[in-house]
């Protein structure tokens, strides 16, 4: 399986890994959250591409995230697997949405995860770094989720947001100066990720 060739796994996240295709598939047949023709990518389009945050910080033991607009648990699920010891909490606010999420996060055994079905505008509490998928242009999200990010600093770098995107990016980075892009080409080989980056936003 793709992870492993990127990441040091112990044996129980391979497992938990191994389960994502079985579970999403399940899940997706019920409540569509993965577009049909992606799922047979699953592992490429969804679980890799959420561990590029990994790559970017492999965050600390008792680091806190808030993954907005998860959807059925993207890039929040993959990261939980991989960082057992940090804590996650998974808001959108389509509830079927959330239901496959908390499932899927069930299903796994994943303690460190809450799921709720939630508008960022209402997330009042402070987290070490916001994670998200393509979900909304940059400008918009900062403007919902400054509120949310700590003041306390605990990783290797300042605390902020970190966002998957693909395409051009120079219009949505252009007010944020303290921006940083990466290519996810730097990190996973494969055409699908040339086009494909992180941001990240010391807030």
């Amino acid at each position: 399986m793709l992870i492993s060739e990127y990441f040091k796994l112990t044996e129980r996240q391979a497992g938990q890994f191994a389960q994502l295709d079985a579970l999403y598939r399940d899940w997706n047949s019920k409540i569509n959250v993965i577009s049909r023709k992606d799922i047979d990518n699953l592992y490429e389009h969804h679980v890799l591409h959420s561990l590029a945050i990994a790559k970017l910080l492999p965050f600390l033991p008792g680091t806190s995230i808030l993954d907005v607009g998860t959807g059925g648990g993207f890039p929040g699920i993959p990261l939980a697997i991989l960082f057992p010891e940090c804590q996650f909490l998974l808001i959108d606010s389509i509830g079927k949405k959330i239901k496959v999420a908390s499932e899927i996060a069930a299903a796994l055994g994943l303690n460190n995860v809450t799921c709720k079905q939630e508008r960022a505008e209402e997330e009042k509490q402070k987290f070490d770094f916001v994670v998200s998928r393509a979900v909304m242009p940059l400008p918009d999200l900062v403007r919902l989720i400054r509120k949310n990010v700590s003041g306390k600093h605990k990783n290797a770098v300042p605390n902020g947001l970190i966002v998957l995107k693909g395409g051009d990016l120079q219009e949505e980075i252009r007010p944020f100066k303290e921006a940083e892009v990466t290519p996810c080409s730097q990190w996973f080989k494969g055409e699908w990720f040339d086009s494909k980056q992180v941001i990240y936003l010391p807030l």
